[in-house]
């Protein structure tokens, strides 16, 4: 069920004909503060009276908005990415595009190593290194040459048929045996993953994998690319999941949240790293946006002033606690998964099985939007219900929106 949006304010959306719908997808984990924040909305209004258009890497002039947003983005970020470089770019699949290509110049390696149900854009590039669905590669081979995917830690669907913990990660060992049998380690350049797995379910890995994983990056000498599109700006509960893991990678991608819903996207990486990126080798003509810029700056101000990712974390936990109880209650409810607002609800035809409920998924979303709850669905098989609200959003908000949740599942069940 689509309809036509009129006007957005904080966690509500409002259609042409007057009607409510609070909002738990925030265009896909963008609007973190919220809709049309005033804060970003002046920053915006502000910036609208003295430029427009400006490019950072112009050999004429630079821009105030775009200098600040760059050294704000270096203070937030963990460890010695403090004293890295940022390269700004338009959005998330761009800043995939820009973190491949930075980590074979500094190597000046080819491969790439990426993991099954990884999503990072849909650009040639960034589409090679992407596998959540079939479809995204469908009548396009070949993509990209120098991309290899391993399994994730996807617990509940374990590639391995093995069982946390006493698994030990067999995941991560697999990466070993890669190396010695498919994958030559003198050619590869990093490892790109996401420290929580977006359209690939909202899947969260156990603890140690984070860490666990940066080591074999530093055993065998590659780049750690961490993609944080989805899972920044307060999304998990901290600015960045990674700190969830206290693991600093080499290069840091980040979009979606950064701007409140301007398009925008950046990479940070350690300093002598990015002094591989030369202007004449990755550049673009609306890069370093003013507006965008602006709109960045303030959206980290309102994250750290008003305490979103602590928000989060306080929601997420609430919310958590009532989905583990529907999970005892409901037949559909295979698995729930979550770290902050971004949490998954795997739907089940069988709890034993596991088959994927994929048509009652789809049921799920529409019969929600004609309750006034705004809701996505993702993963490989189309069956995880995608929470994830504004990090402003209430505990009251929050519960009502689980009871539509709630309600929808029984009405399904009944059916």
């Amino acid at each position: 069920m689509a309809f036509v949006l009129s006007k957005a304010k904080g966690c509500w959306l409002e259609d042409v004909d007057g009607n409510q719908y609070l909002d738990f997808f925030a265009g896909i984990a963008v609007c973190n503060t919220g809709h049309c924040h005033p804060r970003v909305v002046e920053a915006v209004k502000s910036q609208a009276d003295k430029a427009l258009h400006g490019f950072l890497g112009s050999s004429f002039f630079h821009q105030k908005p775009i200098v600040e947003f760059a050294e704000k983005l270096k203070e937030i970020s963990p460890g010695d990415l403090h004293d890295g470089k940022v390269f700004f770019c338009n959005s998330g699949a761009e800043s995939t595009e820009a973190g491949i290509k930075l980590a074979r110049l500094h190597a000046r390696k080819l491969l790439i190593l990426s993991f099954l149900g990884a999503f990072h854009g849909r650009t040639f590039g960034a589409g090679s290194v992407t596998a959540s669905k079939s479809l995204y590669r469908r009548t396009l081979e070949p993509l990209f040459t120098g991309t290899f995917h391993v399994p994730y830690a996807y617990c509940y669907r374990c590639f391995f048929k093995q069982e946390y913990p006493s698994c030990d990660l067999f995941c991560l060992s697999y990466i070993t045996r890669v190396l010695e049998t498919s994958v030559s380690k003198e050619d590869v350049a990093a490892v790109l993953a996401e420290p929580v797995q977006g359209e690939g379910g909202y899947i969260v890995p156990p603890p140690e994998f984070y860490p666990r994983l940066k080591r074999i990056c530093e055993e065998h000498g590659f780049l750690l690319i961490d993609d944080e599109v989805q899972t920044g700006f307060g999304r998990t509960g901290k600015m960045f999941a990674c700190e969830h893991s206290n693991v600093v990678p080499d290069i840091m991608q980040m979009a979606k949240g950064i701007a409140s819903g301007l398009p925008l996207g950046a990479v940070i990486a350690k300093k002598e790293i990015m002094e591989a990126f030369q202007p004449e080798l990755h550049s673009s003509t609306f890069a370093s946006n003013p507006l965008s810029c602006a709109a960045g700056l303030a959206t980290v101000e309102v994250i750290q002033h008003e305490k979103l990712s602590e928000n989060a974390a306080r929601i997420g936990d609430f919310m958590m606690k009532r989905l583990h109880e529907m999970q005892n209650e409901r037949r559909l409810v295979g698995d729930v998964r979550g770290k902050g607002l971004m949490i998954g609800v795997e739907l089940v035809k069988d709890k034993k099985t596991k088959e994927p409920a994929v048509q009652e998924a789809e049921k799920f979303a529409a019969e929600a939007t004609k309750s006034g709850l705004l809701i996505a669905i993702t993963g490989t098989y189309r069956n995880v219900i995608r929470i994830a609200p504004p990090l402003i959003i209430t505990e009251d908000l929050a519960e009502k929106g689980l009871e539509i949740i709630e309600g929808v599942l029984k009405r399904i069940e009944s059916l």
